[in-house]
């Protein structure tokens, strides 16, 4: 039986659907964002140690990317509608529980579990947009709606952190519940049901999600004692290796696998896996240039987190950004070539900040934030296009999965590289605030390389066309375009 939703008869039915999912993803974004600002507060209030207060925020991270491929291929395999409302209802419980929290193991855990319960329900609500709207323009619109509502709900999440924090920590927990629980009503009513999908033929593929789900977890848990320090080197070598291993048999599963997990014939699309690779690089570098921003504004300017927050703000332009005007730069150009256009507008804006100083005004770091967010509008919401379009509807699920696997892993990635790199670099000063500012200025390169790395991905391989050509298939030539971008459909304005 099909578990394609019905798709939205247009109009008010259409955007409110779009509203319901994009403030899943406004939700995800603005709750790691407020944690960020107020976990300076929790840790003074509950007396955590600085592993444990590190461990907050990264458990969220571990049960994020350790699961959201599986949570991906389970919107598929049980229902978009079912994951999505489900783990909606974890997420909210957890958010909650994180608020009474009394000591440190409490918040970890609660963190934990959000992660994972976020794992399951992005991937839910992408692919009941990518089911729900026909390729081609009212896709890609509804896309980019949502890549920058989540953009924006991470900026306002950071404002919202430190006014937050101000009338008590907890309100950073609660403030997410009351906005769960009006996503949960609303969807209820407003996310299409669907038919329940058929029991699987050949059963369910329980090793490789044992496997995947082992696998991942390792592999973030090794990169996130990367960004601490942990126990030693070995130990951490130990983690990644085997949780690479782990990968190496979990692809030998799925080979093997009579109904596997995972097709691994996905693999085969060039634009997905580059899509793929590239959102990686770009978010890696984008939350790795945020942190070590973050760090010099507080740590050596003496910033307050609320004057942090106001400050970065600016970043959050792309969220008026990418609705207005990235659809109109894609119709003109193609994703390719916007993708392309973010990322040298990444490099331009982090090479910027390279010389930073001790004393530097914030309008001298206003054009390295501005553009930040202009080039997240540009790469993001099109890398998210190509990573989901022409896949078939039964795989939109993994798709999403795929893309927030590798986008969880390189946030997790770009973090750690910029922490390890300026840990290397200040044991190395003497301590002084020169040395400090140069132990920033060398760390920032780890965001610079990465999306040079990035737009050389990008310019090659990845499908574009401008769109303001007619296509093959608008000819009645035939043939398969990747790209989505027109498909000979009339341009609409609402998604």
């Amino acid at each position: 039986m099909s578990t394609t939703p019905a798709e939205p008869s247009g109009g008010r039915a259409s955007w409110a659907l779009l509203l319901v999912l994009c403030g899943t993803i406004f939700l995800e974004g603005s709750d790691v964002a407020m944690l960020a600002v107020a976990l300076p507060t929790i840790r003074a209030d509950l007396g955590l140690g600085t592993g444990t207060a590190a461990w907050v925020m990264s458990g969220y991270v571990l049960g994020y990317a350790g699961f959201t491929l599986l949570g991906g291929r389970a919107a598929d395999l049980l229902g978009r509608r079912r994951m999505f409302l489900g783990w909606l209802g974890v997420f909210l419980v957890f958010s909650m529980l994180g608020g009474f929290a009394t000591n440190g193991w409490m918040l970890v855990v609660a963190r934990f579990v959000t992660g994972v319960a976020a794992a399951f329900m992005t991937p839910a609500a992408i692919s009941i947009i990518t089911t729900s709207y026909p390729e081609g323009p009212r896709r890609e619109q509804a896309l980019l709606v949502f890549a920058g509502v989540g953009a924006g709900g991470f900026s306002t999440g950071l404002v919202l952190g430190g006014a937050l924090t101000e009338l008590g920590w907890r309100w950073v927990f609660f403030a997410p519940v009351v906005l769960a629980g009006a996503i949960l009503l609303a969807a209820f009513r407003l996310v299409p049901a669907t038919a329940r999908p058929a029991p699987a033929r050949h059963g369910y593929d329980l090793l490789g999600a044992a496997t995947v789900a082992a696998a991942m977890l390792l592999v973030a848990y090794g990169i996130v004692r990367l960004e601490h320090g942990g126990e030693g080197l070995g130990l951490t070598v130990g983690v990644l290796v085997t949780g690479l291993a782990l990968v190496a048999v979990f692809v030998a599963v799925e080979r093997r696998a009579t109904a596997p997990l995972v097709r691994l014939g996905i693999f085969r699309r060039a634009a997905l896996v580059r899509a793929n690779v590239g959102a990686l690089l770009f978010l890696g570098a984008f939350f790795g240039f945020q942190f070590i921003v973050t760090l010099y504004l507080q740590e050596l300017r003496g910033w307050s987190s609320l004057q942090t927050a106001v400050a970065l703000v600016v970043m959050g332009c792309d969220a008026v950004l990418a609705p207005t005007v990235t659809p109109r730069l894609v119709r003109r150009y193609g994703n390719a070539r916007v993708i392309l256009g973010g990322f040298l507008l990444a490099v331009v804006a982090y090479g910027l900040f390279l010389p930073v100083g001790l004393d530097w005004p914030y309008v001298a770091m206003f054009p390295s934030l501005l553009i930040a967010g202009a080039a997240f509008a540009c790469a993001y919401g099109p890398l998210s296009i190509t990573a989901t379009d022409s896949v078939a509807e039964e795989e939109q699920g993994l798709a999403g999965g795929l893309l927030y696997t590798f986008t969880q892993f390189g946030s997790a990635v770009g973090i750690s590289a910029a922490t390890a790199v300026y840990g290397v670099a200040a044991a190395g000063g003497d301590g002084s605030p020169g040395a400090v500012l140069d132990a920033y200025r060398t760390a920032l390169v780890v965001p610079v390389v990465m999306v040079a790395l990035g737009a050389v991905v990008s310019a090659f391989g990845l499908p574009g066309r401008p769109t303001n050509r007619p296509t093959r298939r608008a000819q009645g030539e035939g043939g398969d375009s990747t790209e989505g971008a027109g498909r000979g459909e009339t341009q609409r304005a609402v998604p």
